[in-house]
């Protein structure tokens, strides 16, 4: 499936902002059954300084700095991208979830791609007792790891409530999961924080879902802003798989990654520090739309 992504950011400052220094993280990348094909960042009005790079994890960074007074920012991505859909794993094909803890804690691999990194707590997902307890409900003794992720997905689907506004960015597993709603951000959070607690690497990925879907397809939650999923890693064998709790699906070609990291801290969109008084609002427009 290719896709035309437009995503449209606009922060407004009530007083004029004399600096700013920002991290922006929404170039995509060539991945793993994803091809950009083509990609422009636009960002107004013109930073003073511009740099571009990649992370530890991989994911495409552009630094930007301003010294002029301005009371809007706007950063426009355009791109064109090629998702494949990933090739069929059975549950019961994967290693029983103890196999991919031991796995998980004796590789010495610390490449960007390792478990290594996703097994630990991070800056915005601690290891909750709580909700270790309740994804230890989907993970008896010798069940498949695979087959486990895909129950407390479904659990997360069915009893949590998809609320915008409910929660914040900041907002942390523990927070959300008492209130038992929240996003896609959420939801995601709160499964990597109940595996981890298991000792089961996952990964946080921020992206786009597709915005059109067919006449007789449900909307998916998620659709037309920035979307996030978990990825788990299932063994040596099946790898990395994604799944989408918002929605209670496995990641497909309807998922379009942008950046992937530990949490959303390390792959906020648009991060960093300006000097100016009062709030700001912010705007955000996204559209995944295939074109063939």
């Amino acid at each position: 499936m290719i896709y035309d992504v437009r995503q449209e950011t606009i922060y407004h400052y009530d007083s004029p902002v004399a600096y700013g220094h920002h991290v922006l993280r929404l170039t995509p990348i060539d991945r793993q059954r994803q091809r950009v094909h083509a990609a422009a960042l636009d960002i107004v009005p013109k930073p003073i300084e511009r740099r571009e790079g990649k992370d530890f994890f991989g994911n495409r960074v552009t630094w930007i700095a301003f010294d002029q007074p301005h009371d809007t920012l706007t950063v426009r991505i355009a791109a064109r991208i090629a998702v494949e859909q990933p090739v069929p794993v059975k549950p019961e094909a994967t290693p029983a979830w103890e196999e991919v803890r031991a796995a998980a804690f004796a590789c010495a691999d610390l490449s960007p791609q390792a478990p290594s990194h996703y097994l630990f707590p991070s800056r915005q997902v601690s290891l909750d007792p709580e909700i270790c307890d309740y994804a230890a409900e989907s993970f008896p003794p010798g069940r498949s790891v695979l087959g486990g992720a895909i129950d407390l997905m479904n659990r997360i689907k069915a009893e949590f409530v998809y609320e915008v506004g409910a929660t914040t960015a900041s907002t942390t597993p523990p927070m959300s999961f008492a209130l038992r709603r929240g996003v896609c951000q959420d939801f995601t959070h709160i499964m990597i924080s109940g595996m981890r607690s298991l000792g089961l690497p996952v990964a946080y990925v921020s992206g786009y879902l597709r915005t059109v879907q067919s006449p007789d397809e449900k909307r998916l939650e998620g659709a037309d802003a920035m979307h996030a999923w978990a990825l788990a890693w299932c063994g040596e064998e099946a790898g990395w798989i994604g799944l989408d709790p918002t929605n209670d699906i496995l990641a497909s070609h309807d998922h379009v990654v942008l950046a992937i990291g530990r949490d959303y801290a390390d792959v906020a969109p648009v991060d960093g520090v300006i000097f100016a008084s009062g709030a700001q609002r912010l705007e955000t427009s996204v559209h995944v739309v295939p074109v063939g």
